[in-house]
């Protein structure tokens, strides 16, 4: 794709999230857009960064150590919003600013060990994914598994608990999606209740639904089609 041709899919994107936090009575600018890069090679990333995207939500470790080195002095903040394993959980907090696919207790425990190891002087944020719907193939912790989950992770030292995350069913009309992105915005005005600590972040909405979501009050969007085009080869959905 040419820099003119991502930058006007980029401006196109910024229009429409405009306009759905605007059908919401919000402001765009409490709208965070994540760009989803995995499968994408460093230098389209380079090239959104330089068109003013700085969020960037990579799928897997090992892919994102390939292209790191090639970006990473760039200002940016580096998600892993792919599902991760136990045994790349010291790896990924060395890597990445955030986590926002956690559902196990004993890998934010890695987590958390691992960053203090590394003495950063920021706790790695993290996000709880909600299994918010009754899919086999979806990763995420149960709706009854939440508040446990959130209070043992709050107890941690380097690690900062800052919302939950989810990915919905895949329908081809939006509407249909709402009322999933409708439960997690429940999920977390509870779980705020309950812990007495407020969890700002909802990250939630991709390529073909982000609009509902920010109706439905997301605060980060993950979008990769609509920005990069399809990608290079099947992955489980995360933009």
């Amino acid at each position: 794709m040419s820099e003119s041709g991502l930058q006007e899919r980029i401006a196109a994107i910024r229009g429409r999230i405009a306009a759905a936090a605007k059908r919401a009575g919000r402001r765009a600018d409490e709208i965070t857009l994540i760009a989803v890069s995995k499968t994408h090679p460093a230098d389209v990333i380079r090239a959104a960064f330089e068109l003013g995207i700085h969020h960037f939500g990579e799928n897997r470790v090992q892919e994102w150590e390939g292209k790191r080195a090639r970006v990473e002095s760039l200002s940016a903040q580096w998600h892993l919003i792919g599902h991760l394993q136990s045994n790349k959980a010291a790896k990924a907090a060395r890597i990445f600013h955030s986590v926002d696919s956690v559902d196990d207790f004993a890998l934010v425990q890695r987590l958390d060990r691992a960053r203090a190891d590394a003495a950063e002087p920021q706790k790695l944020r993290v996000l709880i994914e909600v299994r918010i719907a009754p899919e086999e193939t979806k990763s995420g912790i149960e709706r009854a598994g939440l508040t446990a989950l959130a209070d043992q992770v709050s107890t941690l030292n380097h690690v900062d608990l800052r919302g939950l995350m989810c990915i919905p069913p895949f329908l081809e009309d939006a509407e249909k999606v709402r009322p999933f992105f409708g439960d997690l915005r429940t999920l977390r005005d509870d779980l705020e209740r309950k812990l007495g600590k407020k969890l700002p972040v909802l990250s939630m909405g991709m390529s073909h639904d982000f609009e509902v979501a920010i109706e439905e009050g997301a605060t980060e969007v993950r979008i990769g089609t609509e920005m990069f085009g399809t990608r290079a080869s099947p992955q489980h959905p995360t933009g």
